[in-house]
């Protein structure tokens, strides 16, 4: 309760202004700092100094009991942290590089966006939707939302806080936090904490997303019982504009500031911002918790060795383990449009009309909101037996699942369940240079009956100059999601898509300190999509993507470095999967450590990637859908970036889209590129972020 006391304590603060955070981050430099943090909190071992056996530092000392000032031991700060993800067997530590915004920022650098954070977005590098069972089939938002495979389980040795503050132009802000401690030596726990906000350049363009966890995990003093625990929640609030009304608006003097620009949803509706809270009248409104409980037992081998007369430190190896999970989750997706307003309405209206072909009344106003409701519940049951002593990594399991659901929509309710069998093989070798992965589930009964997900995977470690190559293949068999079902609110057409999906991906990588590399093969048959702004279809042909992706760091001179990547696509023939040809992402940064506590990267960042036809987007469904009639051709985006940190203190300045700059109507940044058809980004952003580690 302490610990949260002071997390909302300094979360106020943070609300107040951002010169109060300034000025409380340069005073605690002075103090409770990190030693070693160039190396990344979790390389920290070696700066915890010599301890006792009961952990405590030994300070004992000829003067340590006289009074006066005492010398401030940097080691008393030192921590040593670490984390993992549900149902891996790899512990990872904190990154604590400056090289890159995006690992810091809410975005990946290669989504595309709608023109604001937080807007709807999608991944350049195609990727399908690889689920089988049940889907409600909203993902535009998936990029900002927190679930139980992102959710991170941390071991440290001391409380570990993590305080980040964004602001951009436009009053763009974003606030996270995350605080994780050991209650014990088995036991961890933590929450985190997001929220986004941002008004947009244009009207109509404002969101408000908010995401939180907590999330528990504890181990048993003789290693036999574990558990984890996670509650978290994403409430995701966009509004939609529809797009401007027409490119050549852009072009008009009389529109330098963005916000006249007419859209063709939502009108001229004057808001107030409010950080934590930006209302909504036209847009998407989704929100969903998920509460998750794993629990564990294993038999097997008991051992122990004695360090002293009051410890003793338990070892066990399982031989068979019994695990049971539950989860729960609630979800709700909405689009609303409620103008006031006749003659804004009347606008909305019309466009209703020739998208959706759905007639509304604007005479008093708009009032206009579609639906859909799930509340999910699954019990999931497994065996796992390790057939060698002292290699937790090698196993076999089977397992049982069942699932009950419900459907809220504006038809009435319907109950579902699934009964779904799965198993899995792994075996990591004990030598870490092999790898061996094997799982796959079957729906034997219930509304997603017969669908199925197979994957494998190999992977072998060479050495740490060459490092690992990986193949692996997937199959998936999956029911389209209920988006596309005839029931379904947002089905206007009220045509039900019934045709499973199958996919299958072939992919290889190679990974080492130098690069990586990736080649991969999708095929899709029966691909679902929607094929305009409400109408849903299936592609009879095969759908073929071919990708190579390549990631590469290079010095050129000094402390000048380039950083490199690189995306190659191409789909045969005729389907509607639209990819660039090529996307490419180049960094050139001076970087190094400079002043004995400075770590900086500076430089230049472009972005570019060949024309194509970009997708559209429906704001009703929440979907990009393919288009055949406008070719979205866009400049390089261009970026300049100063990232510096000082012990556990980091900072990022971007000044983002210089490529807008126009001089046609006198100087400004008025030069757009497009997202989709109608849909332009910003033109130039300056952005600042800081981002505070310390120890309580």
């Amino acid at each position: 309760m302490v610990i949260l006391q002071k997390i909302c304590y300094r979360l106020r603060l943070v609300k107040k202004s951002v010169l109060v955070l300034i000025l409380m981050i340069c005073a605690h430099l002075s103090y409770s700092q990190l030693p070693r943090i160039g190396q990344g909190l979790g390389n920290l071992k070696s700066a915890v100094g010599s301890q006792n056996t009961r952990g405590r530092s030994d300070t004992s000392s000829p003067s340590s009991s006289t009074m006066g000032f005492e010398h401030r031991d940097d080691a008393a700060d030192s921590i040593t942290i670490s984390y993992r993800y549900l149902d891996s067997l790899k512990s990872d530590f904190l990154d604590s590089t400056i090289d890159d915004f995006n690992k810091v920022y809410t975005v990946p650098p290669n989504y595309v966006t709608l023109g604001n954070n937080g807007n709807a977005a999608y991944p350049v590098l195609f990727t399908p939707f690889l689920k089988a069972g049940w889907d409600a089939g909203f993902h535009a938002f998936d990029a900002y939302k927190y679930t139980i495979e992102n959710t991170e389980f941390y071991k440290t040795t001391r409380p570990f806080t993590q305080l980040s503050y964004f602001l951009a132009s436009g009053k763009e802000q974003v606030v996270k936090v995350l605080q994780t401690q050991n209650i014990k030596p088995n036991w961890n726990a933590g929450i985190d904490y997001r929220l986004i906000s941002s008004p947009g350049f244009f009207q109509t363009q404002n969101t408000n997303h908010n995401n939180y966890r907590f999330f528990s995990n504890y181990q048993g003093k003789r290693k036999r019982y574990s558990s984890y625990l996670v509650l978290l929640g994403n409430k995701f609030s966009s509004s939609e504009n529809g797009g401007i009304m027409d490119d050549s608006l852009l072009k008009d003097p009389g529109n330098k500031k963005r916000f006249t620009v007419p859209v063709n949803l939502g009108g001229d509706v004057q808001t107030t911002f409010n950080v934590f809270s930006t209302k909504l009248n036209t847009g998407n409104q989704y929100s969903n918790f998920t509460a998750f409980f794993r629990q564990s037992y294993d038999l097997g081998i008991k051992d122990s060795i004695i360090i002293n007369d009051s410890t003793t430190n338990y070892l066990f190896y399982p031989k068979l383990r019994f695990q049971h999970t539950i989860s729960y989750t609630s979800s709700s997706y909405k689009f609303k449009d409620t103008l006031s307003s006749p003659v804004f309405a009347q606008t909305d209206s019309a466009f209703f009309k020739d998208r959706y072909d759905t007639t509304l009344n604007p005479a008093n106003g708009l009032n206009f909101s579609v639906q859909d409701k799930w509340k999910f519940v699954s019990n999931d049951f497994v065996i796992r037996q390790f057939p060698e002593t002292k290699n937790p990594g090698q196993y076999i399991e089977a397992g049982l699942r069942v699932e009950n659901f419900s459907g809220y929509f504006y038809s009435g309710k319907k109950n579902f369940y699934n009964v779904v069998l799965h198993g899995e093989y792994r075996n990591k070798t004990r030598n870490q240079k092999w790898d061996a992965l094997v799982n796959g589930e079957f729906y034997a009964t219930g509304l997603n009956a017969a669908d199925f997900n197979m994957y494998a995977n190999l992977t072998r470690f060479l050495n740490k100059k060459l490092g690992d190559v990986q193949v692996s293949f997937q199959n998936v068999n999956r029911s389209p999601s209920y988006i596309y079902a005839g029931n379904s609110s947002f089905n206007f057409d009220n045509n039900s898509i019934t045709k499973k999906e199958n996919i299958t991906v072939l992919t290889a990588t190679a990974n080492n300190p130098k690069f990586r590399l990736m080649a991969r093969n999708i095929s899709i048959a029966n691909y679902t999509y929607f094929k305009n702004f409400y109408q849903a279809d299936q592609f009879n042909g095969l759908v073929n993507i071919t990708q190579f992706t390549a990631s590469t760091k290079n010095k050129i001179i000094g402390h000048l470095n380039l950083y490199s990547d690189f995306i190659v696509q191409q789909t045969a023939g005729n389907n509607p999967v639209k990819v660039p040809l090529l996307y490419t992402r180049q960094r050139l940064a001076l970087e190094g450590l400079f002043f004995k506590n400075l770590n900086l990267s500076t430089g230049l960042e472009v972005k570019y990637n060949t024309p194509y036809k970009a997708y559209n987007y429906s704001p009703v469904m929440g979907k990009f859908f393919p288009q055949d009639s406008i070719t979205i051709t866009n400049l390089p985006e261009v970026n300049l970036f100063f990232n510096f940190r000082i012990k556990s203190f980091s900072a990022f300045i971007r000044m983002e889209n210089l490529n807008t700059v126009d001089v046609t109507h006198g100087f400004g940044f008025t030069n757009n590129n497009f997202a989709a058809p109608l849909y332009p980004t910003p033109g130039f952003l300056f952005r600042f972020a800081i981002q505070w580690r310390f120890v309580n």
